[in-house]
């Protein structure tokens, strides 16, 4: 069975027209099956007036919809955000009689260049998802796996259960987890993935795990279920940045920024900043208001929630 993680950007409730609704809180999640193949798509419930939903779906998606109405600040900020988490294919629903060539010149030499133009038909969209997550061949050889946990809560006769995606690795039942960035290990008891049974959850999977010697209160979101030696933990980053091109001003000492990876957002102050001759290429010391869990060698994006235009600010290297 294979897996493809899809945020879904630009209208407020279009999932519903793909797939089934499932989890909805300031993110929503709907779900598509076929056969084995299956399709998660995630919309940013709480955006604009909150800028992490959009994140939190950009950032546990591989894969992009972006259905626009309107050439404005939300669809631009939309677009620097998918930029800033890495995600070069997907498709664009053009409305409103928005021609592609408006839309071509904001992408020119970017990583969403390559997005297909469709008609809005939610039919041929939903095909070509499932055609996609069909070739998508697990692999369980894996012995080490990560899963950043978007929600957690308690089912009666069950326990603890959460939600996540398998973002390196492989995880199988009865695998001991450990729960960054605290010191609390939960031992899988079963994995499902859309609501069935399965031994073992690969690379891009969705899963519900139900876990054992933990409480639900240790594993909300933002938590990083690991098994990987690799996998770090800190509460301060010594980094270079890269600010965006539409990125107006320095990031001087002092700013409160916030840092997203996986399934965190995390509020960091500016002890000091660096430019070094340009100030889109800063090198930054951030203070963490709670432990940051990273692979080294992932980036992680840099927002400031006062930005007036555009929140999002660029990227950050973890080493």
């Amino acid at each position: 069975m294979g897996n493809i993680t899809v945020a879904v950007l630009g209208a407020q409730d279009y999932s519903s027209g793909i797939g089934k609704k499932g989890t909805s809180t300031d993110i929503t999640l709907y779900d598509i099956k076929k056969g084995e193949a299956t399709v998660t798509l995630i919309e940013p419930t709480r955006y604009p007036e909150r800028l992490a939903p959009l994140f939190y779906a950009c950032a546990l998606a591989t894969k992009a919809i972006v259905v626009v109405d309107a050439l404005n600040a939300e669809f631009g900020e939309q677009l620097v955000m998918l930029q800033c988490s890495g995600i070069k294919s997907g498709y664009f629903v053009l409305r409103n009689y928005i021609p592609k060539e408006k839309i071509e010149p904001l992408i020119k030499g970017t990583s969403i260049e390559g997005f297909e133009f469709l008609n809005d038909d939610t039919n041929v969209l939903r095909e070509k998802l499932l055609a996609e997550a069909a070739q998508v061949k697990p692999d369980e050889g894996q012995a080490v796996g990560t899963v950043p946990i978007d929600h957690a809560f308690n089912v009666k006769g069950v326990g603890v259960v959460i939600l996540g995606i398998v973002v390196y690795g492989a995880v199988a039942k009865h695998a001991k987890l450990k729960a960054l960035p605290s010191s609390k290990v939960a031992e899988v008891r079963s994995i499902q993935k859309h609501d069935d049974e399965f031994e073992t959850a690969t690379l891009g999977d969705r899963v519900g795990f139900a876990l054992k010697n933990v409480e639900v209160e240790d594993v909300d979101r933002g938590v990083v279920l690991t098994n990987d030696p690799t996998i770090k933990t800190s509460n301060k980053l010594e980094t270079s940045a890269s600010l965006v091109k539409y990125w107006q001003t320095p990031i001087k000492t002092g700013m409160v920024m916030h840092v997203g990876h996986w399934a965190q957002f995390v509020t960091a102050k500016v002890e000091s900043a660096s430019e070094g001759g340009d100030f889109r290429k800063p090198s930054l010391t951030l203070a963490l208001d709670k432990p940051l869990v990273y692979r080294p060698g992932d980036k992680a994006v840099l927002m400031y929630l006062e930005g007036a235009k555009l929140r999002v600010a660029g990227t950050l290297g973890l080493t």
